[in-house]
């Protein structure tokens, strides 16, 4: 098995990230509470360029195939700032989807592999629903 060495960036990153996450999802529970929402978009965005460097980021979202998205989570996440968060978490979320769909791939093959819940994703229903995005494009 290869081990990960990460440095203290890419921790610090990968935990500004997390709280990204878990800050919008208190945003969403708390019916769109646009503070908690723009506090988690710009906690996210933040981590992932601290994550991956700001070079690969701006490369990530000025790629031909994810103009789209990068549109999307951009307009949606402007909208959620200018207090709109209902209409900006929808459209922030298909630019999401567009962006990282790349990325569902690696996901599915990581969920089936877990040891307790991946006999579910290892349905054929599920996997068949996985694999319509298999081979498509590479994330980044």
């Amino acid at each position: 098995m290869v081990s990960f060495e990460a440095s203290d960036i890419k921790k610090i990153g990968l935990g500004l990230t997390g709280f990204g996450v878990i800050f919008t999802m208190i945003g969403l529970l708390l019916f769109f509470d646009k503070g908690f929402l723009a506090m988690g978009n710009i906690l996210f965005l933040s981590g992932v360029t601290i994550t991956i460097g700001v070079k690969s980021t701006v490369q990530f979202f000025m790629k031909r195939q994810n103009f789209k998205g990068s549109v999307s989570f951009c307009v949606g996440f402007f909208l959620v700032l200018m207090g709109w968060p209902m209409i900006g978490m929808i459209v922030e979320t298909y630019g999401f989807i567009v962006l990282f769909s790349g990325f569902w791939p690696t996901l599915s093959v990581f969920l089936q592999r877990l040891p307790v819940i991946g006999w579910v994703f290892q349905q054929p229903f599920l996997t068949s629903f996985f694999e319509r995005s298999r081979g498509r494009r590479v994330p980044v």
